[in-house]
């Protein structure tokens, strides 16, 4: 076994060989469903957006074995968002809509202009919605100083005003989502402080981050966002269920009222308050997991890849969706490996590297080469003090 294990190191995926797989990080769990559909060696492999936790090298060699795979006789369905890729990757492309079959033909027919407007019948352009910047003197919400979490992060200070959008970029690894977990209780600080509007706030636990108007939503819903087997109406109400008591009775009218104007809120699209979670597609679980936090008042919004593995019509809604809160008040901390989203949705934009801040850009001077600059160490950019 451990053999066989040593040859799929071709990936460089450097897994432990004897870490049990929870202990993982979700990036490296995915990994490890990649390593064990090609150790198979089936003759059809279904991959189901398999680079979304992936750096670009770990992706790119993960093509080179679809490849090797492909000549070798193996039949491959790519599931993907990514659409570059697709059409780096496939030679023949399917394109559904709504549930149906909007056309298939070879790949080489296609850009990424023709599959986005067979997909949701609009052009790119119209993806992402305009940014209307805060007022400014729009007043801090959260200040974070010299934050530091077990083992990696480190020194980390930045602020968040009402109604801004704050990207937090950086290659995987960074220490960005241990800065979401730190922000909203799901980890401890070792160092730091954090002030909401000014005042010294203690977070123990997710449920004081709560209480306090502080919500994450996680990189991972099916791993720590959801309860899949429950219906859409449990999820959204499952945190606040105090909110809809009273003698102690859970009151399910008063439930499904809130619920049914959530959901319209955030566009959720489900056969009834009752289904079950995972018979819902990508967008609409996350869609979920926003309206689970808009259930009770909230001032900050943690958002990490909010649009892994959605489909590109449910992008556009959560981009909306994202812009839609900071415009009614809310701070927006947004963490995305997509450095296309955090360049179109954020005010500012945060890189972090080796669990550090390396730098800070305003959105005017920001793209994707000042940010892969802070990201790698090479300069370019504010750096952070």
């Amino acid at each position: 076994m451990r053999r066989r294990f040593a040859e799929l190191d071709r990936f460089g995926f450097g897994l432990p060989a004897d870490a049990p797989v929870g202990s993982l990080r979700a990036a490296d769990q995915q990994k490890v469903e990649i390593l064990r559909a090609v150790a198979r060696r089936v003759r059809l492999i279904v991959m189901d957006e398999p680079t979304t936790s992936l750096t670009p090298d770990e992706a790119s060699r993960l093509f080179d074995v679809m490849r090797e795979q492909a000549r070798q006789g193996t039949t491959i369905i790519f599931i993907s968002h990514a659409l570059e890729s697709v059409l780096a990757l496939a030679d023949t492309l399917t394109v559904l809509r709504d549930g149906r079959v909007v056309r298939t033909g070879p790949a080489a027919r296609e850009t990424v202009e023709t599959l986005v407007k067979a997909m949701i019948g609009r052009s790119l352009d119209a993806i992402f919605p305009a940014r209307v910047p805060p007022p400014s003197d729009s007043p801090v919400v959260l200040s974070v100083r010299g934050l530091a979490t077990a083992g990696w992060v480190r020194d980390v200070s930045f602020d968040v005003r009402r109604g801004e959008i704050v990207g937090l970029a950086g290659l995987i690894g960074s220490g960005r989502s241990e800065v979401a977990h730190a922000l909203s209780g799901a980890a401890r600080l070792d160092a730091g402080s954090l002030e909401l509007e000014g005042r010294p706030l203690q977070i123990r636990s997710p449920r004081d981050a709560v209480r306090r108007g502080i919500a994450l939503l996680p990189e991972s819903r099916k791993a720590q966002g959801l309860v899949l087997d429950g219906s859409v109406l449990d999820n959204i109400t499952l945190p606040h269920l105090n909110e809809f008591q009273r003698a102690g009775v859970v009151s399910q009218s008063r439930q499904e009222k809130r619920v049914t104007e959530l959901a319209d809120q955030v566009g959720l699209k489900a056969p009834s308050l009752r289904a079950p979670v995972a018979s819902l597609s990508g967008g609409n679980q996350q869609k979920v997991m926003f309206a689970k936090w808009l259930c009770n008042p909230l001032r900050v919004l943690v958002a990490d890849e909010p649009t892994r593995g959605v489909d590109i019509g449910a992008k556009q809604a959560i981009y909306e969706l994202l812009v839609g809160l900071a415009g009614r008040g809310l701070a927006v901390v947004l963490i995305s490996s997509e450095l296309e989203e955090v360049l179109e949705l954020s005010h500012r934009v945060l890189v972090m590297r080796q669990g550090r801040l390396a730098g800070e850009l305003d959105i005017a001077h920001a793209d994707e080469s000042s940010v892969l600059h802070l990201a790698f160490g090479t300069g370019e950019g504010r750096e952070a003090a």
